[in-house]
């Protein structure tokens, strides 16, 4: 096992994975800019060591400055979280080349399934399902409208380096396709540095399901259950749930072993998430995140497996800690991300908590950095809290979930907590009855994006 690890992030995700390596009584080495001076992932760290001004290109994105700090600090190894490098394939190997291990899948694993074109084309030849849609990058106008022309309206544009909803655009008609491509270009550029685009069909009503898959350099490879990640604006998640509501054993079984299959022959090691859509009784595939996912804690809480130490232990080298074929998806767990964000508008909101309560009890779980008096800053992301319950059945998670919520207080810092609340309240999700336009359909009086 290592003896010390650098956590090459912040708030948190940083204070995630500090829990992992205490646990696992591994020394840490936190970093931070000058605006976290004061963080909790810094207080409790073992040593820390100041990389720069606030800005992240000056600080979390400087990889030069995060490599001089771990060979100051002599870690053997860096954990990147999730955000920032975590699936930057050339920091992995600059990080190898330092000789330290870097606590993720290969850099190459990183690199392709960075590539949405690649991954997709990657995966249809490993038999897993994709989106009907353009079998490669496409080159022109006159490609879309071809395409466009074999597999209808609507389509949708994306940008092949993209995420987070940026560089997609939704043609409903043939008079949209010039606009589309323009502007998916143009975003995928501004936001990627890379302005190439494909498209495929695109489903209206689809279910967001992701596959949290683990692997050892032992032969183990296993998918640990499914999260339904639905609720969402602007493509990002607000809330997600595992079990999913709609998926029946059958079909978890299908696509799981479907999904292992594949992995194991990409010769993938680690964590990682096999994202897709579920429309209509089948699943497609949309992209792998090569990562720790933000909203791992509900995996974590309906089997009983601590997914960052498993991750620490495989890097290592070591075989996962328990039997593949003997854990067991146990009850129920949802997760709402509380963000410093106008309740009605979901703009950023960063200010001070001058009052800081998380709620505890049965089958409650807070992950945050945040305390009495700490800041949510304009330069970094807007997360607060992940608040995550677990119960017996959906029922009782659900009832947990409302009752932590009305318990959280937090005072002097708008935040989503007030939207969380009706999300509960509304009769579709607590039927499970929603898609990943629900959200802004319903209760923001958005039209689908």
């Amino acid at each position: 096992m290592f003896r010390k690890v650098l956590i090459a992030n912040r708030g948190e995700a940083a204070l995630r994975i500090l829990r992992a390596c205490h646990d696992l009584e591994i020394r840490t080495v936190a970093i931070h800019s000058t605006a976290d001076a004061d963080a909790m992932h810094v207080r409790l760290a073992d040593e820390s060591v100041c990389i720069g001004p606030a800005d992240v290109q000056s600080s979390y994105l400087n990889v030069p400055a995060i490599i001089t700090a771990a060979h100051v600090s002599g870690v053997d190894a860096l954990h990147p979280g999730y955000g920032f490098l975590s699936e930057n394939a050339d920091f992995a190997q600059i990080v190898a080349l330092h000789d330290i291990t870097f606590i993720g899948p290969k850099a190459e694993h990183i690199s392709v399934m960075g590539d949405k074109v690649e991954a997709r084309r990657r995966m249809r030849a490993l038999g897993v399902p994709v989106v009907p849609g353009a079998e490669g990058a496409l080159s022109s106008l006159e490609e879309l409208r071809a395409l466009a022309g074999e597999i209808g309206f609507p389509l949708i544009v994306k940008a092949a380096a993209g995420g987070g909803g940026r560089g997609m655009k939704v043609v409903e008609s043939e008079g949209e396709l010039e606009g589309a491509w323009q502007l998916a270009r143009a975003e995928a550029l501004a936001g990627f540095g890379d302005d190439t685009v494909y498209a495929e069909r695109y489903l209206a009503t689809p279910r967001h399901v992701e596959f949290q898959i683990l692997a050892d350099a032992h032969g183990n490879v296993m998918q640990l259950g499914e999260r339904d990640c639905s609720v969402q604006r602007r493509h990002q998640k607000m809330v997600e749930e595992a079990p999913s509501p709609v998926i029946d054993a059958d079909a978890r079984r299908r696509v799981g072993d479907t999904i292992v299959a594949a992995v194991r022959e990409l010769g993938y090691l680690g964590l990682g998430t096999v994202e897709m859509l579920y429309d209509d009784g089948e699943f497609y595939f949309i992209e792998m995140n090569t990562r720790l996912q933000v909203e791992h804690p509900v995996t974590e809480m309906v089997t009983g497996i601590d997914l960052v130490c498993e991750q620490l232990r495989v890097a290592a080298g070591e075989p996962v800690s328990f039997k593949p074929d003997a854990f067991t998806v146990t009850g129920h767990a949802i997760e709402c991300r509380i963000t410093a964000e106008d309740p009605e508008t979901l703009t950023p909101q960063p200010g001070r908590a001058e009052v800081y309560h998380a709620p505890s009890g049965p089958g409650v779980r807070v992950d945050s950095a945040m305390f009495g008096g700490s800041e949510v800053s304009p330069h970094y992301d807007s997360l607060i809290a992940k608040l995550i319950v677990h119960g017996r059945d959906r029922d009782e998670a659900l009832r947990r979930l409302r009752r932590a919520l009305r318990e959280y207080a937090i005072d002097g810092l708008a935040n989503t907590i007030p939207l969380h609340q009706r999300i509960l309240e509304h009769p579709d999700f607590a039927a499970g009855e929603y898609d990943v336009h629900w959200l802004e359909r319903e209760l923001m009086g958005r039209e689908n994006p």
